[in-house]
């Protein structure tokens, strides 16, 4: 499966490129939901795309987004004062008598002070780096989707709720990140042929196993090349004050030969840019078309090394 994947979320480049709108109220949307909700994950290069605001839900964007970071800032240095002061005295513990707990609260309390510092430092940081736009199973991305024959960006959780499913379906099925090609008219019946999406992504990454040890390693085409990923999507609607939930899940297949040798037994779907407003406007009564689609995809050659 896709263990995860490195985005693309040039929006002035998407519209350049593949045409269409930015939903911006449904960024402002999850973009105020975090301020509440400590799950809703975002990427740092989604948030580098409103540093310059150019209209008012932009700039209220930006401000939601700054006023995030000023609250992680304060509950760093705050965590930052707790773990120094635990070293200090574990140090002090030290001097007079070695025991298990001074030595692991100096070992415990390093590692936070490092890990803080260094959150601190990427909270603070404009210039971007590759890990800044790799998304988890449970972090948020830009997702193409078609909207009143329109394509839209929308901002959805790599991690798909079927809608009408219980929210408890997301520990039930973990694994929904990814729609196996050979299950879209079993589990993924109520998307496939309805609800179809791209997400833009320019390398992936997989748990491999390596003498008996995880690893995981990085695929990126070659030539080098941002892919259009085939994706199904929902949009969940709870009971009560449960907020609603866009989510998507990223199509995979069997490996070509040089990801099969690298030791991972699927791989992500890109199709051709030809064939994006074919995927986006699903036909339901011919799922043929949508399953040709995916036949005739992109197959560029995936060089892989392990991730840093």
């Amino acid at each position: 499966m896709c263990y995860s994947a490195q985005i693309k979320a040039d929006f002035t480049r998407f519209i350049r490129q593949f045409g269409g709108d930015l939903k911006l109220e449904e960024f402002a949307k999850i973009y105020f939901e975090r301020r509440t909700n400590p799950r809703i994950k975002i990427p740092k290069v989604m948030d580098a795309a409103f540093l310059t605001p150019q209209s008012d839900t932009e700039r209220e964007i930006k401000a939601l987004i700054d006023e995030f970071n000023a609250d992680q800032a304060t509950k760093l240095e705050q965590d930052l004062f707790k773990q120094r002061k635990r070293l200090a005295d574990a140090e002090r513990s030290l001097q007079t008598k070695v025991t298990k707990k001074a030595t692991d609260d100096v070992r415990i309390a390093t590692n936070k002070i490092e890990a803080a510092k260094g959150k601190l430092v990427d909270l603070g940081r404009v210039e971007l780096k590759e890990r800044d736009a790799r998304i988890f199973p449970g972090v948020y991305a830009p997702v193409i989707v078609l909207e009143d024959g329109k394509r839209v960006m929308k901002p959805m959780r790599y991690q798909c709720r079927p809608a009408g499913k219980p929210a408890f379906y997301d520990t039930k099925y973990p694994g929904t990140y990814n729609a196996r090609s050979d299950n879209l008219e079993g589990f993924w019946k109520d998307l496939f042929g309805f609800s179809h999406g791209i997400m833009v992504v320019n390398a992936f990454y997989e748990n491999v196993d390596r003498d008996g040890e995880n690893a995981v390693l990085e695929f990126r085409p070659r030539p080098q090349q941002d892919m259009l990923v085939a994706c199904l999507w929902s949009h969940w609607r709870g009971s009560g004050d449960e907020p609603e939930l866009l989510s998507f899940a990223a199509i995979t297949d069997e490996p070509p030969p040089e990801v099969a040798a690298a030791g991972h037994d699927r791989c992500i779907v890109p199709i051709k840019p030809e064939n994006v407003d074919a995927w986006l406007q699903p036909d339901r009564s011919n799922l043929a078309t949508q399953y040709a689609i995916l036949e005739d995809r992109d197959r560029p050659y995936y060089e892989h090394r392990l991730a840093a």
